[in-house]
């Protein structure tokens, strides 16, 4: 069963996106519902997908990351799809993989410790089985990067339903 989104839906996944650790009572005073109610539409919304889960949004260079990079990898052949995206999902510096049309099979961003610990992941993507060649482009800064999805579409259902 499709649970039908409306307007306290909307703005209930307005303030999870900008602060998650947004307590239940507050989201309740905000949209002017009980608690119980804002954990049922909170729980309905988890249940159908529209929130995949909650996390804590950490500092990379805090946490010693600081280099960044997208890695453009060209695979030989789809028979080694299922092998490559394997391997970035088991690499805790890969921290997305994208297939991707045009140029290159995939796009991966990466974080790691320096330009010696990327080197390293480079050779280590290399050698993955149909792995034909890799491009590279490090990341000088990030003047915009956020976790913020525009809910333009989603506002647009709500108010045709």
């Amino acid at each position: 069963m499709r649970h039908k989104l409306d307007e306290i839906d909307l703005e209930i996944l307005r303030t999870l996106q900008r602060r998650g650790r947004t307590k239940r009572s507050e989201l309740a005073d905000q949209v002017g519902l009980t608690i119980p109610s804002v954990s049922e539409r909170l729980r309905k919304l988890e249940e159908i997908g529209i929130i995949r889960g909650y996390a804590a949004l950490l500092d990379p260079v805090r946490v010693g990351l600081e280099v960044m990079a997208f890695i453009l990898v060209e695979v030989e052949s789809s028979k080694y799809f299922d092998d490559v995206i394997q391997r970035a999902q088991a690499n805790e510096e890969i921290l997305e993989c994208h297939a991707i049309t045009g140029e290159g099979s995939y796009l991966l961003k990466a974080r790691t410790k320096n330009t010696s610990t990327l080197e390293r992941l480079l050779s280590e993507i290399r050698s993955w089985p149909g792995v034909a060649n890799t491009r590279t482009s490090i990341v000088l800064s990030s003047p915009k990067e956020t976790t913020v999805l525009p809910l333009t579409q989603l506002e647009q259902l709500v108010r045709r339903e």
